[in-house]
């Protein structure tokens, strides 16, 4: 029976963390280290941290964010957003980065995919493919959903693959920040046409649709933002000043009151989907870092795939 990982979603806007509907109109809701570092110590298995504007600005910013974040996170760190070159990814797995996550470098240049699995491994190598459906037929997208390639999905995820991709994360884009639940004849077509792990993204909103995604989805690995984020939100998120760069207006009047979602989403913590999961009859892992086995100098727990981790600047073969 294979285990299966739960992994945070987090967009990146600038230094601020955001969540939009269909990848787009975005809320800033607050500092992406702050929830990462909840989800750590809550049970996530991989948190999975996307810049959704790098490619469209031409920017890579996110070294920083990823270096304050992997100080205190010691479980693998997916980083994606404005990957466009083997330099790129050297510079983001020095800061901290795990893995590294790209879509639209990788469909104009197909072999950055093969150099990037050649110079660090596959297992380093995760190809972003955001997903939507045109008439009859699902296109990949670039650009964080803004740009139509023409590419057929199900062909591309292929050739990701087969190019030296270890991992597929799958988004859709109709269903992404919408709640309704993953789309599962998708994900399953997915999982079914390539031989490494798939992820499942965009859409989640009920309890019912994890299972869903794993049973008749297939998906290796579930990843969720909203579920997520408003439940931290309502937990014990506090008020801070944040850079104006999306926006805020969700912090200023919405964010102590979230009833405004509870009609698509149901916010949830990573150990009441892992109990659910496990209620299915779905395997995954009960872990979850606390004081007493908290990492120090000489005791460090980070795991991968249920292994210690190195330290994070030597987890690739530079």
């Amino acid at each position: 029976m294979k285990t299966i990982r739960v992994i945070p979603r987090l967009d990146i806007k600038g230094p601020n963390l955001v969540k939009g509907i269909h990848l787009e109109g975005l809320r800033v809701l607050g500092k992406p280290w702050e929830f990462a570092y909840k989800y750590y110590r809550d049970g996530a298995d991989e948190l999975l941290y996307i810049d959704i504007v790098a490619s469209l600005y031409g920017r890579n910013n996110l070294s920083d964010i990823v270096r304050k974040t992997a100080e205190n996170i010691f479980i693998p760190l997916t980083v994606g957003g404005g990957v466009r070159s083997l330099d790129d990814i050297h510079e983001l797995l020095r800061a901290g980065a795990d893995k590294v996550a790209i879509n639209t470098a990788a469909i104009h240049d197909p072999g950055l995919i093969t150099e990037g699995a050649r110079a660090f491994g596959s297992q380093c190598i995760v190809v972003s493919i955001e997903a939507k459906r045109i008439g009859s037929r699902c296109e990949a997208f670039t650009d964080n959903g803004r740009e139509v390639t023409g590419r057929d999905v199900f062909e591309w995820a292929r050739e990701a693959v087969d190019r030296g991709a270890g991992e597929i994360l799958l988004t859709s884009i109709d269903r992404e920040g919408t709640g309704g639940g993953y789309d599962v004849e998708l994900t399953r077509r997915i999982a079914e046409s390539v031989p490494v792990p798939v992820i499942a993204c965009g859409g989640c909103g009920k309890p019912q649709h994890l299972a869903e995604a794993i049973l008749a989805g297939k998906a290796d690995a579930l990843s969720a933002a909203s579920v997520f984020h408003y439940h931290y939100l309502e937990q014990e998120a506090g008020e801070e000043n944040f850079s104006e760069e999306g926006n805020i207006e969700f912090l200023g009047h919405k964010r102590g009151s979230l009833h405004f979602m509870t009609d698509k989403i149901t916010p949830m913590g990573i150990r009441d989907v892992k109990k659910r999961l496990r209620d299915a009859g779905i395997h995954c892992r009960d872990h979850g870092a606390s004081p007493a086995n908290e990492p120090t100098q000489g005791n460090d727990h980070r795991l991968r795939n249920g292994q210690p981790l190195q330290h994070r600047e030597s987890t690739a073969p530079y």
